[in-house]
């Protein structure tokens, strides 16, 4: 294997490097434990496609979920016209989603590793930490979708569930959700491109049951654009949040096993369209659902807009897309907690995540207002990952996509260390964007309840994602254009090592 140049590390007593997270060759085979999390996989060991990458986005994103959100935004006040435009514009962030699936096969390893490369290993723990929340309040919202569904079958056949009842569907939920993503990356590949099938076939019917019902006269098509722009926007926020850029953060998790001589191109397309076809159809289908019965805008109320027949296998295939989506968050949030610095296996990061998702899930559904916070926690995490994930694909342009791989899993020390293993100029660069982002966000009706300043003076209008995004990212290019070009100049093309000896 040949050797990383330039590196700078740790060496323990048999003079190798001392990596946090060495290169393993397992057996890549669905329905086993996996044992990898963070650690460099050898080129040998990636026999995933660029088809089953975009097949295991699909799987996820055929989800009540995106009903929901395409409902949900319809739900602000937008007319018809405005949710259409939010859907289609608001999706194109799959691109972003794309976009960050390319270190993924260059490096074999996970996102927030990767990301130690502009933060540093130790500066990469604060977005590491943001995203870590953000995974968990996902799987938040679906365990509280999932426990809603399960009491809104019970009352349709008259039966009232007690808080007693509503605990014990938390727990079986939580252990249901862990399985899949507790046996790792194969599994959760090979489930959800199976399962997709079922779920086109479902989305179908839903779509045959619900569009000869929504008549023109309630499409209100002579409200365009122009009126309520500025709610436009923030319903733009709730689908790019959701979407393309929501995913983000999850890109390089799922794309790691991909050769790394798969064509960019064919990359970037299948995790693009794998979520974004979905996404669009499922959001319009819950927008035009809307029209129909209002009380689409939550996952309980979606059934008002079919036939009564469709009730039932409705809200039981709606269970296992929901415990689909929630796959890739644990999956997600397990390996982040890695990254983190957590001695922790992935399998047991898995289940730190889901006993605190189905604690937190609980306080929820006894003290919280959901919809309300599910809005909140859309609008808001968009603070912090505009302008993460402007710094991380800046940074990946300037080194042309080329990364030391021994340096990003090194517990100390390599190209990356740089100061105490925090890369300031990054940390500067995030600040930056988080205050931008804040400065242009429309919160006055969340908890926490916030009103910007720009936001106050462009009647609402909600810019929170670009702004930080595009003050995050050229922040971080001005500060670091030139350093970054020199570690880059200084390392070949990505190698996945063994130990390296210094």
């Amino acid at each position: 294997m040949a050797e990383a140049p330039n590196v700078v590390a740790s060496t323990g007593a048999t003079g190798q490097l001392q990596l946090d997270a060495p290169p393993t060759t397992e057996r890549y085979e669905a329905f086993t434990l996996e044992q990898r999390g963070i650690e460099l996989i050898p080129e040998g060991d990636r026999p995933m496609k660029p088809s089953g990458l975009f097949w295991m986005w699909a799987g996820a994103i055929w989800n009540v979920e995106f009903v929901v959100y395409g409902a949900l935004i319809v739900s602000f006040g937008l007319s018809y016209l405005q949710a259409v435009g939010a859907i289609l514009v608001g999706n194109l962030a799959y691109l972003f989603l794309g976009w960050a699936s390319l270190p993924g096969p260059e490096t074999g390893t996970t996102t927030f590793m990767v990301s130690r490369a502009p933060f540093g290993r130790n500066g990469n723990r604060v977005p590491s930490l943001f995203n870590w929340v953000t995974q968990v309040g996902f799987e938040i919202e679906g365990i509280v979708l999932i426990v809603l569904i399960v009491v809104a079958m019970f009352s349709h056949e008259g039966v009232h569930v007690s808080n007693t009842g509503k605990a014990i569907i938390i727990v079986l939920a939580v252990a249901v959700q862990f399985v899949v993503p507790f046996l790792g990356h194969a599994t959760i590949t090979r489930v959800l491109r199976y399962l997709s099938y079922v779920f086109i076939v479902v989305f179908a019917i839903m779509a045959g049951l619900v569009i000869p019902h929504a008549h023109p006269s309630h499409l209100h098509l002579a409200k365009g654009f122009t009126d309520n722009w500025w709610l436009w926007t923030t319903g733009i926020v709730l689908i790019v949040s959701a979407g393309g850029l929501g995913w983000t953060e999850n890109a390089s998790d799922y794309s790691r096993y991909l050769p790394r001589g798969t064509p960019k191109s064919r990359t970037v397309w299948a995790a693009a369209l794998g979520g974004l076809i979905p996404s669009v159809l499922l959001e319009l289908l819950g927008a035009t659902a809307y029209l129909i019965s209002p009380s689409a805008s939550a996952a309980t109320g979606l059934p008002d807009s079919f036939a009564s027949w469709f009730f039932w296998p409705f809200l039981i295939l709606a269970l296992p897309q929901l415990l689909c989506i929630n796959t890739i968050d644990l999956y997600s949030s397990g390996v982040t907690l890695q990254a983190l610095g957590l001695p922790l296996k992935r399998w047991g990061a898995v289940i730190v995540d889901t006993i605190i998702s189905g604690a937190v899930a609980a306080l929820v559904i006894f003290k919280g207002n959901f919809y309300t916070d599910l809005s909140g926690f859309l609008d808001y995490i968009v603070v912090w990952l505009g302008p993460w994930f402007g710094i991380f694909m800046v940074d990946y342009l300037l080194r042309r996509g080329r990364y030391n791989t021994t340096s990003l899993a090194a517990k100390r020390g390599g190209v990356y260390w740089r100061d105490g293993g925090i890369n300031w100029r990054a940390l500067l660069a995030l600040g930056l964007g988080m205050f931008a982002a804040m400065t242009w966000i429309d919160a006055a009706f969340y908890f926490p309840a916030y009103s910007s300043f720009f936001s106050n003076r462009t009647h609402g209008a909600d810019f929170s994602w670009l702004f930080g995004l595009v003050v995050g990212a050229l922040v971080y290019y001005l500060l670091s254009v030139s350093s970054v070009r020199k570690e880059a100049a200084a390392q070949p093309r990505a190698v996945t090592p063994g130990p390296v000896k210094v």
